[in-house]
């Protein structure tokens, strides 16, 4: 790994993107939260940025980790979460927000809990 210091730098903002979305999603109870209202219209579009956000982090970790990180965690979809990020940006009037739901409620937990376990790896391999 080239960059030990940038790894665990980007490691830890995807990290802090994947806390920011469970926090804004705590409220949200089902896909309708999120298109009855323009509060809840607005939560979608933070967690879609965050959501960017963490697709464009994953793209950067694979060039500073030399493409060898990311597969030894293959529990993530990874390549699934860098694709949303082009889905959000490059098609947002086609977003399904029921696609954003199921993410947020099954996907993000686990990203959580293997960004935290990869933060700690990278830092003991040092």
């Amino acid at each position: 790994m080239s960059d030990v210091a940038l790894v665990v730098e980007i490691l830890s903002q995807t990290l802090g993107a994947v806390e920011r979305i469970l926090r804004r999603f705590e409220p949200v109870d089902s896909i309708d939260f999120f298109l009855d209202s323009e509060g809840g219209l607005e939560k979608l579009d933070a967690i879609c940025m965050q959501l960017i956000a963490i697709g464009e982090s994953l793209k950067n970790l694979d060039k500073a980790a030399g493409m060898e990180l990311l597969g030894k965690y293959p529990e993530i979809d990874w390549k699934s979460a860098k694709g949303m990020r082009d889905i959000i940006s490059h098609h947002y009037f086609d977003l399904d927000a029921e696609a954003v739901f199921n993410v947020c409620k099954t996907n993000l937990p686990e990203m959580l809990t293997v960004l935290n376990r990869m933060i700690n790896d990278v830092r003991e391999d040092q």
